[in-house]
């Protein structure tokens, strides 16, 4: 989950390295750092605790030059987060430095190794132990750094995306990825590395996706050159960056989370342009024609993701249950792994993941497929590697999402998911025309919805005071609000650390109501819906046992407004639809009460981004 920067090229490197870490900042604020050699040979490395204005602070009075470095900005997984723990990592010897994003498995065997061997470290942490191989080898084997990190990496295991330059050849990094993302930025005279394109597309949009088990050696004065771990060349495929500086600024908003929130009636334009055409009448969704044969012959459909991605999936399996009567199970990534799970040449599994680059997810996937599983990848990072491992998929098109606590990611993933169970209930002939068309013109209108929805701002931002410093929230909701209510209650964790859990709601009473006073606050997810009667009466029973209510309404409502404490009414949608809609009030609530609460919402503690390693 930790973000690397690299370049190479005329420019002075630490402006440049700096400038990435910022936009790199989302995926780990636990400590930063920068390496740079200079033309003279001399190899300079600066690391502080804390985000990447401490280190801008720390080196305001360094030598900054050199037109060669790496930069890192640390999520800590070996080590507490410290100055000694800060990557780069530099050699006994203080000729190579090296960043790192991964786990290396097998580091204390290695590092046993090494000390019998007279190495000494300074750091707790994995990364150490590599960089300190691959002088070992390099000493020991008189070879050059190439060769000394490639037979590093045979003796790996683990996952990693590594950037390593030295004091002798300031014209060169040598960069390798396994189970980490890395992407080199192409530019006249220059290149760029980094762990995701966004500190790359300010400065060229030509760029080159590293793969696992490859190696690049990016030169100042030679083209780009990527190989195997044999030796053996592997093809340069160059790809045109789709994103733009604008979706990376704030834009006037305060946070990227704000911003990301009021964003959505545009990405859900985009999510569904060309897939809802014909005013509607069709839904056009070419990774389920490709498979068309595997979706009619499917005989269960597995989706596995986490976090967010997970309650968006549970939606999912609502639809394609409902939509498609095919049966679906959700599974966490990370569970599935690990359960020896039943997969044959008959299922379907479909991954979900915003980044493309969950570790989890992957291993899933991997596993999916040696079980002769058909694999259907839905990710939001065009050039990702579930993309790139999966047999066909859909893009969530939303742009990229800074704010560590998904928003519009989640209204993407859930709009897919609908169109998919559509184009699979379509093929399957199990949804008649009239009915796919009564969906598909209110998917049109969908963004409309949701910019209306969010003019309720500002009752809601007032509507937070009241709740701010409550200690303990519940939420509730039924059918395809019962994952909505999980994911209310997953953001108001991850950024105002209060404690909150999201029920089915007629689990209530099944121990949680043992709960709810007067100090607990309850939001419940009520939408118009076939289940309408049954949440008024968890309603009741909440006020029963004096506990407040904030109740999430379709417009117009009068049974739960004459029972709720507080009511925030959102627009009529078909059932199938209300969790885009009643999501986005759950967000903003999150949003205002952690801005209440002085949290830092684009960093919530001890989170990423993009979970990339276990």
């Amino acid at each position: 989950m930790c973000g690397i920067v690299g370049y190479v090229g005329k420019s002075n490197a630490y402006d440049i390295l700096v400038k990435g870490l910022h936009r790199l900042e989302y995926r780990g604020y636990d400590s930063a750092g920068v390496a740079m050699v200079n033309d003279s040979g001399k190899l300079n490395v600066y690391k502080t605790l804390g985000k990447v204005s401490n280190l801008e602070n720390f080196c305001s009075d360094k030598d900054k030059s050199g037109c060669t470095g790496i930069a890192h900005t640390r999520w800590a997984t070996h080590g507490e987060p410290s100055d000694c723990n800060a990557h780069p990592h530099f050699s006994e010897d203080g000729e190579i430095a090296l960043v790192h994003n991964g786990t290396i498995e097998n580091y204390k065997v290695l590092k046993d190794a090494l000390i019998q061997n007279g190495c000494t470290f300074q750091s707790e942490t994995d990364t150490e132990v590599l960089v300190q191989l691959i002088e070992y080898i390099r000493t020991h084997n008189d070879c050059s750094l190439l060769d000394a990190v490639r037979e590093a990496l045979r003796q790996v295991v683990g996952a990693y995306a590594i950037a390593v330059i030295e004091k002798n050849n300031p014209d060169t990094i040598i960069a390798a990825r396994k189970s980490s993302p890395l992407v080199i930025g192409i530019g006249e005279g220059e290149m760029f590395l980094a762990s995701d394109a966004t500190p790359i597309v300010e400065y060229t949009k030509n760029v080159v996706y590293v793969k696992d088990n490859e190696i690049a050696v990016i030169s100042r004065n030679e083209p780009l050159k990527l190989m195997n771990l044999d030796n053996e060349e592997t093809k340069i495929d160059v790809k045109t960056l789709e994103i733009s500086i604008s979706q990376l600024e704030k834009g006037g908003y305060p946070h990227f989370m704000l911003k990301e929130i009021f964003e959505q009636p545009n990405t859900l334009r985009d999510c569904i342009r060309g897939r809802v055409v014909e005013n509607g009448n069709r839904i056009i969704i070419s990774g389920v024609q490709d498979s068309k044969e595997k979706f009619l012959n499917a005989k269960r459909i597995i989706i596995v993701a986490c976090g967010t991605s997970w309650h968006a999936s549970l939606i999912g399996k609502y639809l394609i249950q409902d939509m498609c009567r095919i049966p679906v199970e959700v599974e966490y990534a990370s569970e599935f792994r690990y359960s020896s799970p039943v997969i044959d040449d008959r299922d379907v599994v479909i991954a979900v993941s915003q980044s493309g680059e969950t570790a989890d997810t992957l291993a899933a996937i991997q596993m999916a497929r040696e079980a002769g599983a058909y694999v259907y990848g839905i990710s939001n990072v065009v050039g990702s590697s579930i993309p790139r491992n999966t047999d066909s998929g859909t893009y969530i098109h939303v742009g990229p999402e800074i704010g560590v606590a998904s928003t519009k990611a989640f209204t993407g993933q859930v709009m897919v998911l609908t169109l998919v169970a559509l184009a699979i209930a379509e093929l399957k002939g199990t949804m008649t025309a009239e009915q796919i068309a009564e969906i598909g013109s209110t998917l049109k209108k969908i963004p409309d919805y949701v910019a209306e929805t969010l003019k309720l701002n500002d009752q809601i931002e007032r509507l937070s005071l009241i709740y701010t410093y409550a200690h303990n929230f519940l939420y509730l909701g039924r059918g395809y609000s019962y994952p909505v209510a999980m994911e209310g209650a997953l953001k108001l964790k991850e950024i105002s650390y209060i404690h909150a859990e999201g029920y089915p709601a007629a689990e209530m009473k099944h121990g949680p109501i043992a709960l709810i006073d007067a100090e607990m606050p309850t939001v419940i997810i009520a939408p118009n819906d076939h289940l309408y009667e049954k949440i008024v009466n968890n309603v009741q029973q909440v006020k029963a046992r004096h506990g407040s209510v904030i109740a999430i309404v379709t417009e117009g409502d009068k049974e739960i407004r004459n029972i709720a404490d507080h009511v925030i009414e959102v627009p009529a949608v078909p059932e199938c639809l209300t969790p885009i809609i009643t999501s986005i009030p759950l967000q903003l609530l999150s949003y205002y009460i952690a801005i209440n609460k002085g949290k830092n919402v684009d960093m919530p503690r001890n989170l990423a981004k993009s979970v990339t390693v276990e």
